[in-house]
């Protein structure tokens, strides 16, 4: 049996996909706060809703599971920093009591979401798992902390726990509107409203984009396997795209043509981003397959399903 938490989400009902055609049970504990069920129609799993905050759904989650997905959490940056006892209240002590729990339950391994805002504006790429770390959020300080407990948990509380600094995701299932605040979907509801991209500054920050697809083989290989307990991976395409590209790839993707604006940078956004996977590569055998194009292409034909229109050339 297997744990997702947070698996009702975004990355989560990617995981929970791909463990079901692997042929495993999948018990998911969300508690439907930024998840949905939808996510997860038709999917033979069982649902339980609750928080990761509460010892209680832990343990009743934790009964028969051999391995975890650990991916519920908040990840606004902005609103950790309004409000950083509510972020340290889900993403740390909601991760150690997923730990804990786990530790007690007797599960053999998990896996856990980290991120690459923990390197911050730090100059240096490609950023490797031996770069300096620099918070400049609460959210990021969350992380960075999970990562501590992960090591803790490993070398002294005989729990294996894998940590995975996500990259910026994008796929099928990411809310435009959701807190992660992601540029490809946004570019893409934009574009298919034939609305005009709104670009910040001049386009030039560059940004390492990874699929969700890629990143659910990442989440079920670091929690399946039997290397790297205690370590950190990053999950990152491995390349790097400005936003100017990203926009001139969107409007290709879509059959009209696409206006953009530029407005005044966004205070403290980070310039360029790319992640190194040799580690990840090296020791989980893990490496991003996904096609970019193709990607893209998949993600926006999931728009135009869910209700978003094509606006005629």
């Amino acid at each position: 049996m297997w744990l997702v938490t947070g698996g009702a989400g975004f990355i989560g009902s990617h995981t929970v996909e791909l463990l079901r055609k692997k042929g495993h049970s999948v018990r998911v504990l969300d508690n439907l706060s930024t998840g949905s069920r939808d996510n997860l129609e038709g999917l033979d799993v069982e649902l339980m809703v609750g928080s990761i905050e509460d010892p209680d759904a832990v343990a009743r989650a934790m009964k028969g599971v051999e391995r975890v997905v650990h991916l519920a959490a908040r990840i606004s940056v902005p609103e950790s920093v309004e409000s950083p006892l509510l972020y340290d209240a889900t993403n740390v002590h909601g991760t150690l009591q997923v730990l804990e729990g786990a530790r007690r339950a007797g599960v053999q391994r998990v896996s856990l979401a980290s991120s690459c805002a923990i390197y911050g504006s730090l100059p240096g790429l490609p950023k490797l798992e031996t770069s300096p770390i620099h918070c400049e959020s609460p959210y990021a300080a969350n992380k960075a902390a999970n990562e501590m407990y992960a090591r803790s948990y490993s070398e002294t509380m005989g729990l294996e726990v894998v940590a995975l600094r996500y990259f910026n995701v994008f796929g099928p299932r990411q809310d435009p509107a959701g807190p992660y605040g992601a540029v490809i979907p946004k570019f893409v509801e934009w574009a298919l409203a034939g609305q005009t991209l709104t670009i910040f500054g001049d386009g030039e920050q560059g940004r390492d984009f990874v699929s969700v697809r890629d990143v659910a083989r990442a989440n079920v290989m670091a929690a399946s396997g039997d290397a790297g307990a205690g370590e950190v991976f990053n999950v990152g395409g491995g390349r790097m795209m400005t936003i100017n590209q990203l926009a001139a790839q969107v409007s290709a993707a879509v059959p009209h043509e696409v206006s953009f604006r530029h407005e005044a940078p966004r205070p403290g956004d980070v310039r360029a981003s790319m992640a190194s996977v040799d580690k990840a590569s090296e020791i989980l055998g893990w490496k991003p397959e996904a096609d970019f194009d193709a990607a893209l292409a998949e993600t926006v034909e999931w728009f135009v399903q869910r209700g978003g229109e094509l606006v005629p050339g």
